[in-house]
């Protein structure tokens, strides 16, 4: 079947052309966590071959779907909370250049957890509606990797 002709293509392609901007926050969370989560498949294969690329490229993917909702941060407008989820996409990035370098398990299942909060609180936000900025929490510095 050809992409074109694939209708879970289809419909993806059009759920993001006409998703608002948080709900196309929360479908990069929730590609962010399939990624990790394939990438935890990499452990189990005893080829090495196999095992090097399902995690890295699955890593690699999670990375750029943090990368992008990192650059998309306005800072000017977000202020403290921007500022705070900067910090945060940041270190998840980091924890998963460390994951991917030394073939560690522990620090994607870090991230996935994080992701996970993020992606159920956004959702929860998308549900109750618009929220003022300054009512967000901040969120606990978190250490260097």
């Amino acid at each position: 079947m050809t992409p074109r002709n694939n209708p879970w293509q289809s419909y993806r392609k059009v759920a993001t052309q006409t998703a608002t901007p948080g709900h196309l926050v929360l479908m990069l969370y929730e590609g962010a966590i399939k990624f990790l989560e394939h990438s935890l498949v990499g452990f189990t294969h005893t080829d090495p071959l196999q095992f090097n690329l399902t995690i890295n490229n699955n890593v690699i993917r999670a990375q750029a779907i943090i990368h992008e909702l990192n650059v998309r941060l306005d800072l000017e407008r977000g202020g403290e909370a921007a500022a705070n989820f900067r910090q945060l996409y940041n270190y998840l990035y980091r924890r998963l250049q460390h994951a991917n370098l030394k073939k560690k398990k522990e620090p994607i299942e870090e991230v996935i957890r994080h992701l996970r909060v993020l992606r159920d609180s956004w959702a929860e936000m998308l549900q109750r509606g618009p929220v003022d900025a300054s009512q967000l929490p901040t969120l606990p510095a978190l250490e260097a990797a």
